[in-house]
C-alpha cells in the first residue's frame, strides 16, 4: 500500500517526538511519504495531487479538524468518486478532533494510530456523506469557491465566536475550552443581532424560516466536545444521512441560559428544544440568507463574512478508515 501522510507541525496535542513515533509506526506497515504542511491550504494541495495520481491508495491526515478539512477538500477537488479516490485516515492532533471522534477513533494520537493500523489489516472502512457549501447564484457571494465540510458549518453567532477565538490564538493564546467559553460570553454581550435575527432558511417546497440569530449545520453527531463530554446540537445527524440544522431565533439572557443548559445536558436522544428553536433533519438542499453580512465557519475555521450560503448534503462522498 502506498500512502501519503499530511502532517500539521502546529498540531496542538502532538510533539515533534510523538509525530516521529507515529510516522515510524505507519511506515512499518506501508510505503509512506510524509510531508509537513508549510502554509494554510498546503494540506489541500497535497491531497489534491494524491487524488490526481494513480498510485496513492491512502491519505492520512495528522492534525486537527482544520487539517482534515483541507485534506478532504483536496481529495474531492474534482468531486466525489469513492471507488477511485484514495481512502482517508485521520490521526487526531488538534484540541478537539470532532471528526475523528465522531468516526469512533480514540482521541489519543498513539491509540488512534494503532486503531487505524488494525482497521487497515481488517480492511475496515466506511463510505460517509459530507456537506458542501457554495455561494448562492444571484448574490454577492455567488463567486465563492464551493467547499466541503466534514462535521459542521454555521452562520451567525457560533461563527462569530470562532472568529474571536482565532483572533486570540493569533495573539498567542492557547486553544482551550476556557478560551471558547470566554469568547461566547463576549460575543453574547456585544452581538447587535442576538435579539432580532438576520438569517432566513429557504428550502424547496417549504415556507422560509425567518429571523434566525444562530444556524448550525451538522453532518454528524456529536456537534462538538467539551473535554470528554459530547455536545449534541442535532442528535439525529449522521454520516449516513443528509444535513441537519439547529436554528435559534432569539438569544436573550433567559434563552441563552436555557439553550446552553440544554446543550450541556444533551444526549444522543435529546438536543435543544423550545419556542425559539427549530430543528430540521436529513436535508439535501437549502440556503441560508442574511440581511447583513455575517460570520461563516466550517469545521471550526472562520471563513469571513457571507450574505448567502447554499448547502448540499452529499451521501457516500468519501471512503474513510474506521
Amino acid at each position: 500500500m502506498r500512502a501519503l501522510l499530511v502532517v500539521n507541525p502546529a498540531a496542538t496535542t502532538t510533539s515533534a517526538r510523538t509525530r516521529d513515533v507515529l510516522i515510524h509506526a505507519l511506515a512499518s506497515e506501508m510505503k509512506l511519504e510524509a510531508v509537513t504542511t508549510e502554509y494554510r491550504g498546503h494540506g489541500r494541495d497535497l491531497a489534491r495531487r494524491a487524488a490526481e495520481s494513480d498510485d496513492i491508495d491512502l491519505v492520512v491526515a495528522l492534525g486537527g479538524d482544520g487539517t482534515v478539512n483541507e485534506v478532504v477538500n483536496g481529495l474531492l477537488h474534482d468531486g466525489p468518486d469513492p471507488e477511485r479516490l484514495p481512502r482517508l485516515a485521520v490521526v487526531p492532533g488538534g484540541s478537539t478532533n470532532v471528526f475523528a471522534r465522531a468516526l469512533g477513533l480514540p482521541n489519543d494520537p498513539v491509540e488512534a494510530t494503532g486503531a487505524i493500523l488494525a482497521s487497515l489489516a481488517d480492511r475496515s472502512e466506511r463510505t460517509i456523506g459530507l456537506g458542501l457549501a457554495s455561494g448562492t447564484p444571484g448574490t454577492p457571494d455567488e463567486g465563492t469557491e464551493p467547499r466541503w465540510f466534514t462535521f459542521c458549518a454555521g452562520v451567525g453567532f457560533d461563527a462569530s465566536v470562532i472568529g474571536r477565538v482565532e483572533q486570540q490564538r493569533e495573539r498567542g493564546k492557547r486553544s482551550t475550552h476556557a478560551l471558547y467559553l470566554r469568547q461566547v460570553v463576549r460575543q453574547f454581550l456585544g452581538d447587535p443581532h442576538r435579539i432580532h435575527g438576520q438569517i432566513t432558511l429557504e428550502r424547496p417546497g417549504h415556507e422560509p424560516i425567518t429571523d434566525l440569530v444562530l444556524s448550525i449545520v451538522a453532518n454528524t453527531s456529536p456537534w462538538t466536545f467539551l473535554g470528554n463530554r459530547p455536545v449534541y446540537a442535532s442528535p439525529k445527524a449522521s454520516f449516513d444521512t443528509g444535513l441537519d440544522v439547529l436554528g435559534l431565533s432569539r438569544l436573550s439572557t433567559p434563552a441563552v441560559a436555557r439553550y446552553a443548559t440544554q446543550l450541556l445536558t444533551s444526549t444522543p436522544e435529546r438536543g435543544p428544544q423550545g419556542k425559539h428553536a427549530i430543528t430540521l433533519h436529513d436535508l439535501t438542499d437549502f440556503t441560508l440568507n442574511s440581511k447583513v453580512p455575517l460570520p461563516f465557519q466550517m469545521d471550526g475555521d472562520h471563513l469571513g463574512l457571507r450574505t448567502s450560503v447554499t448547502f448540499t448534503g452529499v451521501r457516500r462522498a468519501l471512503r474513510v478508515i474506521v
